[in-house]
């Protein structure tokens, strides 16, 4: 995005509809005048205060966003559709509908690190901190999803040169690794958290035990990770529930 400054009268009626606090005033010329601009490192194309229509005089555009800094926009406004997987948003189809597709089978974990939240976005180098550190405890990646498609190696987790200083709304990371194996991940991904300049949510997709256990709460509290009551349990949709074969 981009502020036109011969159009903007520096009312600033913009600035709290950035997701990420990088649309700022600066004086226009030598004049005292102030205008809005926008802090190109720091925006992640996301669109909203182009879309939200909240300029006077029409001074926000969009301008044709070539590779790297595409990623930016196809990572950051939800209206876009990723070309590989051929959906919009940061993941695949939610792993939360794993009662109904059976993704992630019993003996497996399912886990999603999303990195980045309005108002902190991420780089792709946290990612790439992140995808390498889960790689080494054995995760494996989930090959639909729209961070796996920008790995040079999906063994090692390494994300392509190129993007790492990208600067994004939120990237998820989803892989899946055996239920015996997955304290170990956790524990890895706690000790990697330091290593980031970001905010990141770790999301468990298991199903549930024969008596209603949720198996991957006392690991993840081994594991130190804090517990919040906001688990998402999902019916179906009216669809049959997934029978794994005996």
């Amino acid at each position: 995005m981009q502020i036109d400054r011969e159009k903007c009268t520096g009312c600033e009626a913009c600035h709290p509809y950035c997701t990420v606090a990088a649309i700022h005033s600066l004086k226009k010329d030598e004049g005292e005048d102030l205008v809005s601009i926008i802090d190109q490192d720091e925006c992640v194309e996301c669109g909203v205060c182009y879309r939200a229509k909240i300029c006077p005089t029409d001074a926000i555009y969009p301008v044709e966003l070539k590779w790297p800094r595409s990623v930016r926009g196809v990572f950051s406004d939800p209206i876009t559709v990723h070309k590989e997987t051929g959906l919009a948003g940061r993941g695949t189809e939610e792993m939360k509908t794993n009662d109904v597709t059976g993704r992630i089978r019993r003996g497996h974990a399912g886990v999603a690190i999303e990195l980045g939240r309005p108002g902190v976005g991420t780089r792709f180098r946290d990612v790439d901190i992140m995808a390498q550190a889960v790689a080494k405890a054995g995760a494996v990646f989930e090959p639909k999803n729209p961070v796996t498609f920008l790995m040079v190696n999906k063994a090692t987790g390494k994300i392509r040169e190129d993007i790492l200083n990208e600067k994004v709304l939120s990237a998820i990371i989803e892989c899946g690794i055996e239920i015996n194996k997955l304290e170990n991940l956790l524990s890895v991904i706690k000790a990697t958290s330091s290593k980031l300049d970001t905010v990141f949510s770790l999301d468990l997709i298991r199903r549930m035990g024969e008596k209603g256990e949720i198996e991957t709460l006392p690991i993840a509290k081994r594991a130190g990770f804090a517990l919040r009551p906001n688990t998402k349990n999902n019916i179906g949709f009216g669809r049959p529930l997934f029978k794994e074969d005996k």
